[in-house]
Parts: C-alpha cells; sequence; structure tokens
C-alpha cells in the first residue's frame, strides 16, 4: 500500500488484511463511564433506555449532548448501540406489522422470490422498498409510525439533516439460517476488487454515508436470532477487504455478540460494523425486523423510492393531523421520512437559486404546503412543477 507524505495509506489491499492489527481493535471493553447517557452495556454493546434519552434530549442543549454520544459510541465506541422502547406505543408497531403482513402475503401470492444480500433465497420473506409501499397503501400507519422521535434523534445525529430513509421488512422464519458475517452498503456491496479499487479516504467515508438501524416488530430472544455483532470492528480500516476472508469469518463466528431484544426496540450500528442476522431456532417465533438504511443527504441510497407519490399520499393525513394539534416535531420527522430534503442534483437553468444558494427541495414544498394549509391538488402540481425543472 503505497504511502502518502503524512504516512497514511492511499490504496489498501488484501495483503494489508492483518488479523493480529484487528483484534487489538476489538478485544476492547466498553467503559460505560465514558457514556453517561447509556443505561447499561451489555455484552461490549451500549444500552440506552428511550424514557431516558427523551427527557435528557428535551432541550437543545440537551440534545446535541445526547447526539454527540451517540456519534461517539457510533464512530469510535462499540460501534452498536441499542435503544429499548424506541417505540413507547404498541399499537403503532402492531398496525405497521399489519401493513407488512399483507405485503409479505401479497407479494407472496404473485410468486415474486425475494433474495436477500447475505442468505440463501426462501431462508426468510423480504419486502423491498417497504418505506415507498407503507406510504402509498397505509399512509395513517406511516405517519404515526416514521413520527418516532427516537429514529429521528439518532438518524440526525449521524448524517445531519435532510437525511433519506429507506426500509426493508425482513421476516426470519422458524430454522431460518443466519446470514455470513459482512459489512454493509456502500463499499460493503462490492467485490474484493471493486473495492480496492477505490482509495483508503473512500474507505474511510463511505461508513458516514449510512446508518444502518432495525425496529423489533416482535419479542426477540436470542433463540430467534436477533443480530450478531462484532463490538469496535467498525474502526478496522482494511474492514471492506477483509470480511470474507475465512480467518476473519471464523473470528467473527467466535467472538460476535448477540442482545435480545423487546418489541418497539431499536438498534441502530455503523454500516462498517461486522454483523449478521442469526439463526432462528424457535419451532414458532416469525422473528420481524423493520430494516433501516438512512441515508446521507450527499449519499446515494440503496433503494429507488418514489418520493414525489409518498408526499401526495400523506399530506392529508398531515394536515389532519396538524389540525388535531400535533407538534412541529411530530409533523418535520414524518416531513424528513417521506419527502426529499436535498434540492439538489437539478437542472439549475429551470430551478435557480432564489433567495439563497439552492432552490427549494421536495421537503420545503411540502412543509410549505402543511404549514399554509394548501389544498392537496396544488401540492400535487407544485411536486410535479418541481420535478419536471429537475429534469435536464
Amino acid at each position: 500500500m503505497p504511502p502518502t507524505e503524512a504516512g497514511t495509506p492511499t490504496w489498501l489491499s488484501e495483503e494489508d488484511c492483518d488479523l493480529d492489527a484487528f483484534r487489538s481493535l476489538v478485544e476492547q471493553s466498553t467503559e460505560q463511564h465514558a457514556y453517561p447517557s447509556a443505561e447499561r452495556t451489555e455484552q461490549n454493546v451500549l444500552v440506552y433506555a428511550g424514557d431516558r434519552i427523551r427527557d435528557l434530549a428535551a432541550t437543545p442543549g440537551g440534545r446535541r449532548a445526547v447526539q454527540a454520544e451517540l456519534v461517539r459510541a457510533l464512530l469510535d465506541g462499540p460501534g452498536v448501540v441499542v435503544l429499548t422502547g424506541a417505540f413507547t406505543d404498541p399499537g403503532v408497531v402492531d398496525a405497521a406489522s399489519g401493513v407488512f403482513d399483507a405485503l409479505i402475503e401479497e407479494e407472496r401470492s404473485t410468486g415474486t422470490a425475494r433474495g436477500d444480500h447475505f442468505a440463501e433465497a426462501g431462508a426468510n420473506d423480504r419486502v423491498w422498498n417497504a418505506l415507498d409501499k407503507m406510504a402509498l397503501r397505509a399512509p395513517e400507519v406511516f405517519a404515526d409510525y416514521y413520527a418516532n422521535d427516537m429514529l429521528a434523534l439518532v438518524s440526525e445525529a449521524w448524517l445531519g439533516p435532510a437525511y433519506q430513509m429507506t426500509s426493508q421488512i425482513n421476516v426470519v422464519n422458524p430454522g431460518g439460517a443466519a446470514q455470513s458475517a459482512h459489512r454493509d452498503y456502500h463499499l460493503g456491496f462490492l467485490s474484493q476488487e471493486q473495492a480496492a479499487a477505490y482509495p483508503a479516504h473512500v474507505h474511510r467515508l463511505s461508513p458516514v454515508l449510512t446508518l444502518q438501524g432495525a425496529v423489533a416488530h416482535c419479542d426477540m430472544p436470542v433463540e430467534s436470532g436477533p443480530t450478531l455483532f462484532l463490538p469496535y470492528s467498525q474502526k478496522y480500516e482494511p474492514g471492506y477487504l477483509a470480511w470474507r476472508r475465512p480467518e476473519f469469518v471464523a473470528y467473527f463466528d467466535e467472538h460476535h455478540v448477540q442482545l435480545p431484544l423487546e418489541k418497539g426496540d431499536a438498534v441502530f450500528f455503523n454500516p462498517a460494523l461486522l454483523h449478521a442476522a442469526g439463526h432462528n431456532r424457535t419451532a414458532d417465533v416469525k422473528r420481524m425486523a423493520n430494516l433501516l438504511q438512512v441515508s446521507s443527504a450527499f449519499g446515494r441510497a440503496m433503494e429507488t423510492v418514489d418520493r414525489q407519490a409518498m408526499a401526495d399520499a400523506v399530506f392529508p393525513v398531515l394536515l389532519r393531523r396538524k389540525e388535531e394539534g400535533a407538534s412541529e416535531s411530530w409533523l418535520r420527522h414524518v416531513v424528513a421520512a417521506t419527502a426529499e430534503g436535498y434540492p439538489f442534483p437539478t437542472d439549475l437553468d429551470l430551478d435557480p437559486p432564489v433567495g439563497g444558494l439552492a432552490p427549494p427541495s421536495q421537503a420545503d414544498t411540502l412543509w410549505q404546503a402543511i404549514a399554509e394549509g394548501w389544498a392537496p391538488a396544488r401540492l400535487r402540481q407544485e411536486l410535479q412543477a418541481g420535478a419536471e425543472r429537475r429534469r435536464s
């Protein structure tokens, strides 16, 4: 690996993958006193109580302090955090589960195979692009679900504003085998040769473009196979070239940790953390999780989402909830999960910046419509006009 003048590598290769160096990073203990907002550590993973986090984040200064701690935990700490009670109303989770079950049955009836990136096809039930599908089929359920304050808190902490939510449903049925250990999107989805073609600084950049998360839609005892993690493995720079190597796979298999979850809990982790869905060894637990992949405004999400159609579908719900007294933060959380929050790329001849350095984003338009009480037809017209301006 030729070094730069400063001595850091410009390129990485499989020859840089050293298991001893890897062990020196991952074989450390999480010191809870360094994370004062955490309720406890469990198997080196930081566990936060949702109610306590809500109290601590109730002021702007408190919110920033909690977010700073979460960023440290995901970047330099164990790389994974659990939020117990992220969803306080089980009815919200159950309503979403009902929508997901209906989607699974609908897609199963078509005979369409749903593959998995890191498990054999048929090992589970998978719904791709569940965000879009849920918004269009059940906008009320969508709004209640994605108004969740903990999803917004962690997404904003890791990615900043204008993050883009996507979601896939994964149900691991009884007997479903574990995934293979892996890193995730972006570089984690490339072959060894493709990943090695990107310079080292891109290997460092890739994890901060995405936040991985999962919401438990049922109680998940360990025997049902909740996600396996290797704390601190996100810190290993050549990790995108190491995770397929047999010695690293064997180390993961021997040293991973696994925490039980309850319905409504959420787990968030750095996408560079070595992880894998576990083996469902139960006879009767259909382990359902809503897998969240949240993308930076400056990156590319994995899934194509029709956010214009989502905004049109959810807008009447938002107007009604505003009239019923929903808070601004509640409404903004739903807008963030629904509409495109970043105004680029666009055609600046047709869509010039007015009153600033950038034209209004789709989310800006949706929020204006909520604030001013537009008719749905006007919003549809404005969103379509904006889409036309962004086309070259």
